[in-house]
């Protein structure tokens, strides 16, 4: 195991560990996060549920780029950060162990994790088109702002279909 920049590498670059302590941190915080709720004015389930997704969740993806593209084993990842995000909603409705997780899901106002996922890895992706052609990433990626151009190859290869066609749709938009 070798960290660097609080990234966690390991030798196989699965992130195991990287996930791993860091979804043990935001478990962590979570369980720090129930003092509040036991003062004398409890915090009502909204005011935990921004706690939730201003605090925990950026911990807890932190430098998902990294492990998060679409050849990736996702299974390990996202089964711990289920039961992640399944303990905190548990903390913001105050239900049982036993609710079922999508219902508490629906509940607390939160999706499930691995479509937040990819709706974060879809906005960091069009993020890079967003920037102006002169910029140092844009020539990186080698890619020109116009719809008959093809993009950079190892970037529509890590796209799902859904992202590519948001791509697509966003550059014709930039076009007209």
């Amino acid at each position: 195991m070798w960290k660097y920049l609080r990234f966690i590498f390991d030798r196989k670059l699965t992130f195991h560990q990287h996930v791993d302590f860091y979804a043990n941190k935001s478990i962590s915080t979570v369980k720090c996060m129930k003092i509040i709720g036991n003062s004398i004015r409890d915090i009502n389930p909204f005011q935990k549920q921004l706690l939730y997704r201003s605090c925990i969740l950026p911990i807890v993806l932190y430098s998902f780029q990294i492990w998060y593209y679409k050849c990736a084993p996702m299974a390990y990842h996202l089964k711990i950060l289920g039961k992640m995000q399944r303990r905190a909603i548990i903390w913001i409705l105050g239900t049982f162990k036993t609710s079922p997780s999508y219902g508490i899901e629906a509940l607390a106002g939160l999706i499930p994790i691995n479509l937040y996922l990819q709706k974060l890895s879809g906005c960091s992706q069009l993020q890079a088109y967003k920037l102006p052609s002169s910029h140092l990433i844009r020539s990186l990626i080698n890619s020109q702002l116009n719809p008959q151009s093809n993009l950079n190859a190892v970037a529509l290869n890590s796209l799902s279909n859904q992202q590519y066609s948001l791509v697509k749709g966003h550059l014709v938009d930039m076009a007209n």
